[in-house]
């Protein structure tokens, strides 16, 4: 619990923001030293505007969402592996199950189903930590949102106990080692994918990547990198959107490498 903890809460002070608000109160404890305080504080507002500046978050998001671009017709498996994340339990005041930005995981996964793709979709998932009691595993939230979306119950198989990334992997091949399956179809966020199919195909799988919930088109990548005058200007001025996607992708990259110095890829 303690390392699950640590693990989101040390991330936070290398976030952009997080990273700003340090060297800012830096910048108040070493006040009598003017040339550092100033040297801080600059520091601070160089952070901010990078991490917020269109142009630069868009070039790290394409980084990684565009190395498994989807197939034009994705391979039939065994299997399709969802990874949660983009499902949001059935606590008051929701009245049913809701799905959030990365819900077009679950969206894609009943797509590929009916396109009769795999015959079953493992969900992976455990409940959330830091949410506190009373919330259900991720997999039965995605197992209840997909039966709205038709999906036959007797099609899903859950996989309730991860809490990362790694552990969908490791759980994931402990319940289709039993079955004998190694062939999958793997379904998460565009950005998240390259962790996670290292991370499966660490486990033994032959992972067929289905990508979804892609935030940079193509039609984006042309608009904001055009020769506009306008267009640039508005592309250096910080927004709150980039600050938080910049903050994605700078997870995603801490966790390719923790996962590298741990041997897990």
């Amino acid at each position: 619990m303690i390392a699950f903890f640590l693990s989101k809460l040390l991330p936070l002070f290398v976030y952009p923001l997080g990273l700003a608000c340090v060297l800012l109160a830096a910048a108040l404890i070493l006040g009598r030293y003017r040339r550092v305080q100033w040297t801080l504080i600059a520091l601070s507002l160089a952070v901010l505007w990078l991490s917020g500046n269109r142009l630069a978050t868009m070039a790290a998001v394409r980084s990684l969402e565009w190395r498994y671009l989807p197939q034009a017709e994705i391979p039939a498996a065994e299997v399709i592996v969802v990874l949660g994340g983009g499902e949001r339990s059935r606590t008051p005041p929701r009245p049913i199950h809701e799905i959030n930005e990365a819900g077009d995981r679950l969206l894609y996964a009943a797509y590929l189903y009916k396109a009769g793709k795999a015959p079953h979709i493992l969900l992976s998932g455990g409940v959330p930590v830091l949410m506190g009691p009373g919330v259900m595993a991720g997999s039965q939230v995605m197992a209840e949102t997909l039966e709205l979306m038709g999906v036959p119950p007797d099609a899903l198989w859950h996989e309730p106990r991860s809490l990362n990334t790694y552990e969908n992997a490791v759980e994931s091949r402990a319940i289709l080692a039993e079955r004998g399956i190694d062939r999958i179809i793997l379904v998460t966020s565009a950005m998240h994918m390259p962790r996670a199919s290292a991370l499966f195909a660490r486990q033994g799988f032959d992972v067929i990547p289905a990508p979804t919930d892609f935030f940079l088109t193509e039609a984006d990548w042309e608009f904001y990198t055009q020769p506009s005058l306008e267009v640039q200007i508005f592309n250096l001025l910080p927004s709150a959107q980039d600050l938080e996607l910049i903050s994605n992708v700078i997870r995603e990259y801490m966790g390719i490498w923790v996962a590298r110095l741990r041997g897990q890829i």
